[in-house]
């Protein structure tokens, strides 16, 4: 039976993987800034067969709540075996270019809220010599594209972070798994005009986490495929990927 504390616990792959430990056994601690999906989603765990679910109202944003979360997750579950945090927004590239505050604010939820949570959660695995950090990150963090560069760039530095992390973390047996989902079909991604062909759903790409986060993996791909395409995408010299639209 797993201890798991999940950050962003409304969002649809957060969800999706919630179902796959419910099935398990596992004891689920969700925070998230939904209270009404968030006591819905927790219902729906008990049903599958979680062991335990507790909930609590969080604002990455609000840095002066993350110490209290933590706590209240450490009081309702003891050890945490694995954290996932899968909070976030897709930023509208047009508006982060016109509107700085706009800018700052989107890379703020989506890099440095995730820095500070790894920043006050690592310790606490490294006290304890063991568990799993699973971070969900994005391809995009791989290159900066003009459509969407300021989250991109939010990405990038969460990548990086994580890999720093992973080698710190390593000396006291504890995972850091950095994931980089492609196109998903989410709310968040509803209405943009996505290649069908690559789009998975948060199912799928929840099948993938849960098998990953299992076998101690310190990068995932989901699909499998985004592996392929982003060495393709790596690869393009500069003045060719500077005259490509992707």
């Amino acid at each position: 039976m797993k201890n798991i504390l999940i950050i962003g616990a409304s969002s649809a792959i957060a969800a999706a993987c919630a179902h796959r430990w419910a099935l398990k056994g596992a004891r689920l601690f969700l925070a998230g800034r939904q209270a009404t999906r968030l006591d819905a989603v927790a219902r729906d765990l008990r049903v599958r067969g979680a062991k335990e679910v507790h909930t609590r109202r969080f604002d990455v944003n609000n840095r002066a709540q993350h110490t209290a979360m933590l706590n209240a997750a450490r009081a309702a579950l003891g050890s945490i075996d694995v954290v996932l945090i899968a909070h976030g927004t897709l930023a509208d590239q047009t508006l982060c270019e016109r509107d700085v505050n706009v800018a700052v604010r989107e890379f703020t939820t989506n890099a440095l809220s995730t820095i500070a949570l790894l920043t006050l959660i690592a310790p606490i695995l490294e006290a304890q010599r063991s568990g799993t950090l699973a971070v969900i990150s994005s391809v995009a963090g791989e290159r900066g594209r003009a459509s969407n560069y300021l989250y991109g760039a939010a990405k990038a530095a969460v990548t990086t972070f994580c890999e720093g992390l992973r080698v710190r973390l390593f000396k006291a047996d504890v995972r850091v798994l950095t994931i980089k989902p492609g196109f998903v079909a989410t709310p968040m991604t509803a209405g943009l005009a996505l290649p069908r062909p690559l789009v998975a759903s948060p199912e799928r790409v929840a099948a993938d986490i849960v098998r990953a986060v299992a076998r101690g993996k310190d990068t995932l791909y989901t699909p499998w495929f985004w592996s392929a395409i982003m060495l393709v995408i790596r690869s393009l010299p500069r003045f060719v990927f500077k005259r490509v639209s992707l």
